[in-house]
């Protein structure tokens, strides 16, 4: 294990170094996003970049794509969570406070997903030369559907990432980019973590 690493920095490539670096951000965004901190949003625009470029170049293409569907949607999570109004607060802004996925919403965001699902897994399918279009296009739109959750401030949030992170760190493995999949295993395990760190956040009238 120890010589594979030592032959991997031996062999550094600039795709390798893009894999490093993405592992470094995508632990400070974690870092942020366990804090529930707003500064995550900063990290959500870079980090997207970096990974975009790494996809790419790996034949991701819908992680390519998604890449770029997350830098809007950090711009619209910061816009979210600075300017939200809290219920009974009056004109006073607030930040956003964590809360509960509505039972209500379960339905409709679950059928969006499957919508997303198809979509993206034909696309892939008609229009690229993907080799895992089944899996490049789960986690896409599943984490299209988190990424919004997360904007929401919803605890269950976390859940969805869970199922994308295990999901992504197999599939990683098997595009050879090591140390994405190794952030990517390390996100599955925290996503449990954040999941209960949050539900310790949200106001006891929402439980």
């Amino acid at each position: 294990m120890v010589d594979a690493i030592v032959q991997y920095f031996c062999d550094m490539t600039w795709v390798k170094a893009i894999d490093i670096a993405g592992l470094v951000l995508g632990l400070i965004y974690l870092w942020l996003e366990y804090k529930a901190s707003i500064w995550l949003w900063l990290a959500g625009v870079i980090m997207p970049i970096v990974h975009g470029y790494l996809y790419w170049e790996r034949g991701l293409y819908a992680d390519f794509g998604m890449e770029i569907y997350y830098v809007f949607a950090a711009i619209y999570g910061y816009v979210l969570w600075r300017w939200h109004s809290r219920r009974g607060g009056g004109d006073k802004k607030a930040e956003k406070a964590v809360s509960r996925f509505p039972l209500r919403q379960v339905l409709p965001v679950s059928l969006i997903g499957l919508a997303l699902w198809a979509l993206i897994y034909w696309i892939l399918v008609r229009f690229t030369d993907s080799s895992v279009p089944l899996c490049d296009s789960f986690t896409t739109a599943l984490s299209m559907v988190a990424m919004w959750a997360l904007a929401q401030k919803y605890a269950e949030q976390w859940l969805l990432w869970f199922v994308v992170d295990a999901v992504c760190t197999v599939l990683y493995v098997y595009k050879q980019i090591p140390f994405t999949a190794a952030l990517y295993g390390f996100y599955t395990v925290i996503a449990l973590l954040g999941y209960r760190k949050w539900l310790r956040m949200v106001p006891s009238s929402d439980n």
